[in-house]
């Protein structure tokens, strides 16, 4: 009996970052500065910026820590996100997966 009580949290434990996300519509606010390289809805007019429309969320909220930490290195990019918190990035992660685009079908 104990053990399904653990599997049970563990299960419960595992969802919590997914069901943390962000929230589109505050991410579409946020994304105003994001629209002059990566277009208002993400799908970038110019092929040096890559398009953030139907991106998985969970790789764009990866690539801006990668861009804030130092990971990842583009001198424009480093500036944008500096101010940026985790719930920002959520919040853009949310707006830019949810617009059509790579790997959605709407």
């Amino acid at each position: 009996m104990m053990r399904k009580w653990i599997v049970a949290l563990a299960m419960v434990m595992s969802c919590a970052p997914a069901l943390a996300g962000g929230d589109a519509a505050a991410g579409k606010e946020k994304s105003t500065v994001c629209a002059a390289c990566h277009g208002a809805d993400g799908v970038s007019p110019v092929p040096n910026f890559p398009k953030l429309a139907g991106q998985h969320p969970d790789y764009i909220v990866r690539a801006l820590k990668d861009y804030k930490s130092g990971d990842r290195k583009n001198p424009i990019m480093a500036g944008q996100v500096t101010n940026l918190s985790e719930q920002d990035m959520e919040d853009l992660a949310a707006y830019f997966s949810s617009q059509k685009g790579l790997y959605t079908k709407h």
